[in-house]
């Protein structure tokens, strides 16, 4: 049913497919996958499949697309689209997706060096860097066993790169399996501008301390460029205190209203609001505890925030939420993004 509402959505915005990013069950990867190839005819665009699991009892928790309405380039690697290429708000533009290390057996370290290393080589092939990077997502198998290994290998690779916007790319890490079963699979957008105006720019968090305060190599937030204005990319935003300390232990609640106090103040210093919200990720350490967002959202007018649900760890055992999101200027959106439970929006 997914499938079919996906394809109903490109025919009806004539957009084609940059990345598609899929939280579901493992094991529901091959139907949905054959199902997309019927409806569609063939999936040849960047595809991350994480198993986040549903806060319902569906197979599949959502699925997120990131679409366009002119030329895209197709990039390939050992026989899989891995990256979309296209021109937008003067600036090339690629998204990556699907990237996962080539050898499972190595250390989890090697195994981050290696990915980064592929994505290297894909941005080379599209005819960027690594420095190009803007916008990650790392979906890291038993993250809570390793999370400091995957920091201390991000942070060694980043420590030798120039990025062109002289800030870190802006991120999510979380916790999720992969088909592969390697420990992680890898997402990401680069930005090479073609003009001088077209500069895509850290946005710092007004509530929160920069992440590198407390040993993570990322942005809290990312504005880059687009035809009718901007586009900002927030990294997973969870419940931490100024310093870097995680607030409200225990207390889910707590948690997700403080969470969207630091996305709103974000959102509000860049001159935008919830309503400008074109996709969003509310991740749960317990499927239990997504009535709680739900009702945030209800208490707070927003019933139609285009958010997906879904169970991941979050790189804290003491933080139960995490949300990451996407906004643009609300008088046009230069690109669609679709972002489903139940609907595309």
């Amino acid at each position: 049913m997914l499938g079919r509402r996906l394809a109903q959505k490109l025919q009806e915005t004539a957009a084609t497919p940059l990345h598609l990013l899929v939280f579901g069950q493992v094991r529901a990867c091959p139907a949905f996958l054959a199902t997309l190839q019927t409806v569609l005819g063939r999936v040849n665009w960047p595809l991350t499949w994480v198993e986040g699991a549903a806060c319902d009892s569906q197979a599949i928790a959502g699925i997120q697309v990131h679409a366009f309405t002119g030329k895209v380039e197709r990039i390939t690697l050992d026989g899989q689209v891995v990256a979309s290429v296209f021109t937008e708000g003067g600036a090339r533009q690629c998204f990556v997706g699907g990237l996962m290390p080539p050898d499972g057996r190595l250390s989890r370290s090697e195994q981050t060096h290696h990915t980064l290393e592929k994505l290297q080589t894909v941005l080379q092939l599209a005819g960027f860097e690594l420095a190009d990077t803007v916008r990650t997502w790392f979906f890291l198998e038993n993250i809570l066993a390793w999370y400091d290994d995957f920091n201390q290998a991000r942070t060694k690779i980043y420590s030798g790169i120039k990025f062109r916007t002289r800030s870190l790319p802006a991120s999510t890490g979380v916790g999720a399996k992969n088909p592969t079963g390697t420990a992680l699979a890898l997402a990401a957008l680069a930005f090479r501008p073609l003009i001088p105006t077209a500069r895509a720019e850290e946005v710092a968090s007004p509530l929160q301390c920069p992440a590198p305060a407390y040993g993570s190599s990322f942005s809290r937030a990312m504005e880059i460029p687009s035809d009718h204005g901007c586009r900002l990319h927030i990294s997973g935003t969870a419940s931490i205190a100024p310093g870097g300390k995680t607030l409200w232990a225990g207390d889910v609640r707590k948690q997700v209203e403080l969470s969207m106090d630091v996305v709103g103040a974000i959102l509000r210093s860049r001159g935008l609001v919830f309503e400008d919200i074109t996709r969003a990720t509310a991740y749960f350490r317990h499927a239990k505890d997504a009535g709680v967002f739900t009702a945030w959202l209800a208490d707070n007018q927003l019933p139609n925030l285009p958010a997906v649900a879904t169970q991941c760890d979050v790189c804290r055992d003491d933080l139960l939420f995490e949300l990451e999101a996407e906004a643009e200027n609300s008088q046009a959106k230069s690109y669609p993004t679709l972002c489903s439970q139940d609907n595309f929006t």
